[in-house]
């Protein structure tokens, strides 16, 4: 090879390294002082309520429910779009085969024989194509493209992990109504006895009639109180059947199963505290969010490399002849030819200006997207962290109630035994206590329920040392691999 042609080589080879546009660099976010000694959070976090049926809902929803198989699918695309734009990058070779056959009139054309009118040519070609990316459009193209395959798996996760806090807390809800209802016909139950006892003490004349139908209607709003909740169970378990993914058929004729009581339920034995530092990677939504602003950076750069001349070579080699059984023989004509083609826009009305402002557009699109994103990721984990408190208080209050509500009962039944209190003062003491045991229960589940909603501010988690995929992965600024890490550098 002359010295030529090998500088021409080098050049290209150094010129394939840069590409045009800005190479990615996180948006800097005003942000507090974190926890950087925070726990990690378990990839299972719903395993540590120590619910066996819980667990097996969840299972069945990974494996069932039809949006993480949609989400799945996108993945599935943006992963073969990938592989579409690796392809783009590498020459093109492509296998040619042609059989033709034509004539002519002899006429005006004596000097031909009339027996040579007819002619055949067969060929057989390879061709080969290559665009050299000096300018990095392809590489750009390529970087974007794995940016949206992150970004889409990170979609996939958020679908995972939203789908399995909707679960846990259907789940939570069900068994709150579960309870409910069982105090609903307990109460029910009792109410009845009562206004039978009643009924009976009027007839002797012992008590008023007010005092007998008084307890009848206690009885009634609490048989009311029984479909009403009733239909609440039914609902709510149909809704988690649906999230499970089960078919119709399957949620006329199958049921959800229930596990532990709502009260007996516990809490995860670690739960995080304050704001983690690795906030940021562990949301789903978040890494979506900046994935997706990699792919439109990187589609600034497959903009502006329009502007550059495309270079492309080709050659092709092959065999030509008259019989189709000499075309791969001796006897044919051996054809080749190498070229290099350059395409330089002149004018071209504003179009390539225009993709560039579009792209430039989309990317402030995409960092204000980002940004409300981290912003809507703290105001989130905030609240949780909130809840998980007050929640906490409030149960604590409610159980002190339930549990002095109780007592008042007792004694204002022994005082309107006794004579010393009107029936008024017993039915205010049920009343009471009835709607302070469904506050209770309320309470019960709206705590589990605190305990999962931090869990899906967090982003879920995973086990020290497995950070979730693509959580600190960045698309590769053009010229590295897609694993290469995250992007640094400045802008062309």
């Amino acid at each position: 090879m002359s010295e030529r042609s090998l500088i021409a080589l080098a050049l290209a080879v150094a010129l394939a390294g840069c590409a045009v546009g800005p190479d990615y660099q996180r948006p800097q976010s005003d942000l507090p002082v974190l926890n950087s000694g925070a726990q990690p959070v378990s990839a299972q976090w719903w395993q540590g309520f120590n619910d066996a049926v819980l667990n097996n809902l969840i299972e069945e929803a990974f494996a069932h429910n039809l949006d993480l198989v949609q989400a799945a699918a996108r993945v599935a695309e943006y992963r073969a779009l990938v592989g579409s734009a690796r392809a783009d990058q590498l020459p093109q070779l492509n296998l040619n085969a042609s059989n033709a056959r034509g004539g002519y009139s002899t006429e005006g054309l004596s000097q031909i024989s009339p027996d040579n009118r007819t002619l055949s040519d067969r060929q057989v070609q390879a061709n080969a194509s290559w665009e050299l990316d000096l300018w990095g459009r392809l590489a750009r193209g390529r970087e974007a493209a794995a940016a949206e395959l992150s970004a889409s798996e990170a979609a996939r996760d958020g679908v995972r992990l939203s789908l399995a806090a909707s679960v846990a807390n259907g789940y939570f809800d069900l068994r709150a109504l579960d309870r409910q209802l069982d105090i609903a016909r307990q109460t029910l139950e009792s109410r009845r006895r009562t206004a039978a006892l009643q009924l009976k003490r009027y007839q002797a004349g012992t008590i008023s009639e007010l005092e007998a139908r008084q307890a009848e209607a206690e009885a009634a709003d609490a048989a009311q109180r029984v479909p009403q909740l009733e239909q609440q169970v039914a609902s709510t378990a149909n809704a988690l059947a649906t999230l499970l993914g089960r078919t119709p058929r399957e949620l006329v004729e199958s049921s959800v199963a229930r596990g532990t009581s709502v009260g007996a339920i516990g809490l995860p034995p670690t739960l995080p505290s304050g704001l983690p530092s690795d906030l940021l990677e562990r949301r789903p939504d978040v890494r979506e969010a900046e994935q997706k602003l990699v792919a439109a950076n990187a589609r600034i750069g497959q903009a502006k490399a329009q502007w550059f001349p495309a270079i492309t070579l080709t050659g092709s080699y092959g065999s030509e002849s008259q019989a189709l059984s000499d075309l791969l023989l001796t006897g044919s004509a051996a054809t080749w030819s190498l070229a290099g083609s350059l395409a330089q826009p002149l004018f071209d009305g504003g179009r390539i200006a225009a993709s560039v402002e579009a792209a430039d557009a989309r990317t402030q699109q995409a960092t204000a997207a980002y940004r409300s994103t981290v912003q809507k990721a703290f105001r989130e984990t905030l609240d949780a962290l909130v809840a998980m408190r007050k929640t906490g208080e409030q149960l604590n209050a409610r159980q002190q109630r339930v549990g002095a509500l109780q007592q008042t009962v007792d004694l204002s039944g022994k005082r309107y035994e006794a004579g010393y209190s009107s029936y008024l003062d017993v039915l205010d003491a049920e009343r009471s206590l009835f709607q302070a045991q469904l506050d209770e229960v309320s309470s019960q589940r709206d705590r589990l329920q605190a305990a999962v909603n931090l869990y899906l501010a967090l982003g879920g988690g995973w086990q020290s040392g497995q950070p979730p995929a693509d959580a600190t992965a960045q698309a590769a600024p053009a010229g590295q691999t897609e694993s290469s890490g995250k992007a640094q550098g400045q802008s062309s």
